[in-house]
């Protein structure tokens, strides 16, 4: 059985920010993750998940990592996202790459990637905190993002070669992108250090679409994987169902 954690932006849209965070713990799940966590009141998130009993255990880091103009800006943003991962407790920061640069081809991006990396991942060492770089597809939700298949993340990790730098393997982008989900996971457990799960098409709760999640679950414990599994999708009906209907799998 994997640790799930709830994407509270996407499964818990329509519920006040705080309160979600309870609705989550209500539906039997024990951590959380959301996107940006700047504009948000980080104090009183962290009284919440006190208050639940909840974890938080992700949010996104920021910064545009394709860019060799903007690299310091970049390295800026994501120490600061460091910094505040490290005060709250938060162990994991999703890193995107950003779109792919007109103009710039995709060796100078892909460096300029591993560079900036590279830069934070001294820093996020000594906080403890895991940055996971995520690929998105661009065939139905992110058209323009730079980096869309597994096998890039993974090179850009390796060359990074930090034990905070990972991949975030989302199983919905991943499966629009390239399919094979289960043997890439198996085969690269260690260079992974997050996952999202939605099911295809629609990106609604797994046991909804094409994937037969109770495998990719099964598949994902057994090659040891040690981290949580986000629920990042948007329900077909109730959250709470949605939720419970995702442990079922589990």
């Amino acid at each position: 059985m994997v640790d799930l954690s709830v994407c509270i932006e996407m499964v818990y849209d329509d519920d006040p920010f705080h309160e979600r965070l309870h609705r989550t713990a209500a539906a039997g799940v024990d951590a959380v993750e959301f996107w940006d966590w700047r504009g948000k009141d980080m104090e009183a998130i962290a009284a919440a998940a006190d208050e639940a009993g909840v974890e938080v255990v992700g949010c996104v880091a920021g910064g545009e990592l394709t860019d060799p103009a903007t690299a310091d800006d970049a390295v800026a943003t994501i120490h600061e996202s460091i910094e505040t991962a490290e005060e709250h407790g938060i162990p994991t920061l999703i890193a995107t790459t950003g779109p792919d640069q007109d103009g710039l081809d995709r060796a100078t991006q892909h460096e300029n990637i591993v560079d900036v990396l590279s830069r934070v991942a001294p820093d996020a060492e000594a906080a403890g905190v895991t940055l996971a770089l995520e690929p998105l597809n661009t065939a139905v939700d992110h058209p323009g993002y730079f980096l869309t298949t597994s096998d890039e993340g993974f090179e850009i990790v390796d060359a990074v070669d930090s034990p905070s730098v990972k991949l975030l393997y989302d199983v919905y982008h991943q499966q629009v992108t390239e399919g094979n989900v289960i043997q890439t996971i198996t085969e690269h457990v260690d260079l992974i250090g997050h996952i999202h799960v939605a099911d295809v098409p629609g990106r609604h709760e797994p046991g909804t679409g094409e994937l037969n999640y109770e495998n990719v679950f099964a598949a994902i414990d057994e090659a040891g994987y040690e981290g949580h599994v986000g629920c990042e999708f948007s329900p077909t009906g109730d959250p709470d169902e949605a939720v419970a209907a995702v442990r079922e799998l589990n």
